[in-house]
């Protein structure tokens, strides 16, 4: 089992307006912001950054322009071979000019993504765009039971959609089953980046916990799938379908199974008298139980009526709820998995 803090690492590095309440919110912001979104062609030597106000501008077809934004502005810096760190430390009129007398001059025209007046990136013909909303709307109908998790301690969402890049943390809170004798529940992590910063990619997984720092605790069977954005980069939405077919998939099968194994567990008397219940239950491997834990347990059981599987996993679980300390609550819940093995 392993812990993954992609969650984490992005609820500690966004800010409050990069956070959205729901799916559906983050969906809206990155459908306008499609909408109100261009590609532009044209050549570097043609982009003529200009000095206006308080930033950098760009020339663009059709006589339009756009200002730079951080990270188009890295991007220009780069495209014309100067340091970032040292264009800042000019006055925008210097840095416009270095700009100009060092932007590489080429046949083929750069791709210049402009949102309203905004210049957001700036690529070679090679990249292929991917937008948010794309990959969102297959979330939203592959993945219809899963939910951000519970806000985190500085109240991020799991849901956020800034300058550079869109991710989103998902889980379903309803998804719990046993895997190897221990609850797990699925969930998973989409991102993208409409502007090149990052790749497009998914990670799905099943869990025990997510805590308010928004690290997954405990998890298995993890798979990921990432793919930059070249030629063909829309075929990736294929493959990201089929990881979230595939964990709802396994999920509704594990999912049928836990109940067919409660059905059984509620039908499976262990006896009547206390003490041949209690030898039944030791033959169990790795059954080990304090025995006034054990006690305790069973005359909560016994007040259901029969003495069942389920009767006893279900009395081993309220009262591993009352039970002070961290270590005994846990090996309740242990004992209580395991005994539920019997009905399986």
């Amino acid at each position: 089992m392993v812990c993954l803090k992609k969650a984490h690492d992005e609820l500690f590095r966004r800010s409050a307006d990069e956070t959205f309440g729901t799916l559906d919110e983050l969906r809206q912001h990155c459908r306008q912001q499609k909408g109100e979104s261009a590609d532009f062609w044209q050549r570097p030597q043609l982009l003529g950054p200009q000095a206006s106000g308080d930033g950098i501008w760009l020339a663009l077809e059709g006589g339009r322009k756009a200002r730079l934004n951080d990270w188009s502005f890295s991007q220009t810096c780069r495209l014309a071979g100067v340091s970032k760190e040292t264009v800042n430390r000019l006055s925008l009129e210097t840095a416009s000019r270095v700009l100009q007398e060092t932007m590489p001059t080429a046949s083929q025209p750069m791709q210049v993504l402009s949102t309203g007046d905004e210049v957001r990136a700036i690529h070679g013909p090679m990249y292929t765009r991917l937008w948010n909303i794309d990959l969102l709307n297959l979330v939203s109908e592959f993945a219809t039971d899963f939910q951000p998790p519970q806000v985190g301690v500085n109240g991020g969402t799991g849901l956020y959609c800034g300058e550079q890049d869109m991710f989103c943390f998902l889980i379903d809170p309803l998804g719990w089953t046993e895997i190897g004798g221990q609850a797990f529940a699925p969930g998973f992590f989409v991102w993208n980046s409409e502007v090149g910063r990052r790749s497009i990619g998914i990670q799905t997984f099943w869990f025990q916990a997510v805590c308010q720092n928004h690290i997954v605790w405990d998890a298995v069977e993890v798979a990921e799938f990432t793919r930059k954005h070249t030629t063909n980069v829309g075929e990736s939405l294929l493959e990201i379908r089929r990881h979230i077919e595939t964990l709802v998939s396994k999920r509704d099968e594990r999912r049928d199974a836990f109940v067919k194994t409660i059905g059984t567990a509620m039908q499976q008397s262990l006896g009547d008298e206390t003490a041949k219940v209690i030898e039944k239950l030791r033959e169990i491997p790795k059954f080990e139980l304090r025995e006034s834990l054990l006690t305790e347990a069973l005359a909560s059981a016994r007040q259901q009526g029969r003495l069942t599987v389920f009767s006893i996993v279900d009395a081993l679980t309220k009262l591993s709820q009352r039970v002070r300390y961290a270590g005994d609550r846990l090996e309740l819940d242990r004992q209580a998995a395991r005994l539920l093995t019997m009905a399986g």
